[in-house]
């Protein structure tokens, strides 16, 4: 059996940064649900310890009026997991945790590799296919973070978001995510879309 990146250090270190007040959403429950999920599709991974790392870190820092939240995440995980594990997986582990910044499956190898990734964007996405009630309380929740953005471009800008992903051809990258959470991702946005632009007056 093979043995986690995290040590139980590591993981009271992690939890800390998590627990921070302004976290409304990027927080523990976040990181426990994604946990939970690759469990639950633990077989689908081919390297499912470092996709374990990769949600540890991916919102290790967290900053809502920052740009670079994944690309510091990932210098963390470099910094932390540097001597645990090898070079070339820790570069896998860093360029999935940069990945989630846009939710675009990384070009990394092996095939293996960029399959494990694109299910991690999708656990990470999971929560746009939720059922209502838990989607607007995520919605919620993200606004909170960003409670300093005024009204008006807290609208255009959350719409916009929302937007991208309802545009592409598939929310989840997937076929596995796609059969679970695409129609009602779908929704959501769509229903969460129509509210932002009722308030713009749109």
């Amino acid at each position: 059996m093979s043995t986690s990146l995290i040590a139980q250090e590591l993981k009271a270190e992690l939890s800390a940064l998590y627990a921070a007040e302004d976290r409304h959403y990027h927080g523990m429950a976040h990181i426990k649900a994604l946990l939970g999920l690759l469990e639950e599709y633990r077989s689908s991974f081919s390297d499912p310890e470092a996709i374990e790392a990769v949600i540890w870190f991916h919102d290790a820092i967290y900053d809502s009026r920052a740009k670079d939240n994944e690309a510091r995440s990932a210098d963390l995980a470099r910094d932390k997991l540097a001597g645990i594990t090898g070079a070339e997986r820790l570069d896998r582990i860093a360029l999935t945790i940069e990945a989630t910044a846009t939710h675009t499956v990384p070009r990394i190898e092996p095939e293996t590799a960029r399959r494990d990734a694109a299910l991690l964007l999708d656990m990470d996405l999971s929560i746009l296919g939720t059922a209502p009630e838990t989607f607007d309380a995520y919605e919620a929740a993200v606004r909170r973070e960003y409670a300093w953005v005024e009204e008006p471009l807290w609208v255009a800008g959350r719409g916009n978001v929302l937007k991208t992903f309802l545009e592409r051809e598939h929310i989840f990258h997937t076929e596995i995510f796609r059969s679970r959470f695409e129609r009602q991702a779908r929704e959501n946005l769509r229903r969460s879309i129509d509210a932002l632009e009722a308030q713009s007056g749109n």
